[in-house]
Parts: structure tokens; sequence; C-alpha cells
């Protein structure tokens, strides 16, 4: 099964690294990742594989949360099917 992380904040230094660590420390599959630096702010996507994870959903979800905080960023996670059923036409 697969995951959307979306993270958006103020650019600043180690935001990916940390993000990719906590995936890590779940074993959490990066299987894509895409950012951008728009003027000051900071925007990235990951698709990422969980079936292997060594954590619940809500687990990674909220250890996310907490690289959140501690970047000063938004990040969310949602299940790949749920991503696909809101985008479907």
């Amino acid at each position: 099964m697969k995951a959307i992380i979306t993270v958006i904040g103020k650019d600043t230094v180690g935001i990916l690294a940390r993000v990719s660590d906590a995936c890590a420390k779940a074993s959490v599959n990066i299987v894509e990742v895409t950012q951008s630096v728009l003027q000051d702010m900071f925007a990235m996507v990951m698709l990422v594989e969980i079936d292997r994870s060594t954590v619940g959903f809500d687990e990674l979800r909220e250890n996310l949360n907490i690289v959140g905080e501690e970047t000063n960023t938004k990040i969310h996670i949602m299940h790949e099917d749920i991503f696909n059923s809101m985008h479907k036409i």
C-alpha cells in the first residue's frame, strides 16, 4: 500500500532530511519525491510505501506531526486510495 506525504512551510535547512529520517525509522520506503522552494516557502510531495512499516498509520501520522512542529511546517499523510478517490473525474 502507498501513501502521499505533503510538506508545506517556510524553507529551512534539513526539512527533507527530517521527514526522510522519520520515514526510515518506521521502515517506510520513499518511492518518489518532488520538492520546490518558492521564494522562501518549501513545498514537497512524497510517494511512500507503507506496507512494511513498523508502526501503524496513526502513529506514523503523529511522528510526522512532531517533525512538522519541530520544523515549523505542516505535514499531511494520506492513503493513496483516498488520494486517488478524491481526484477522480
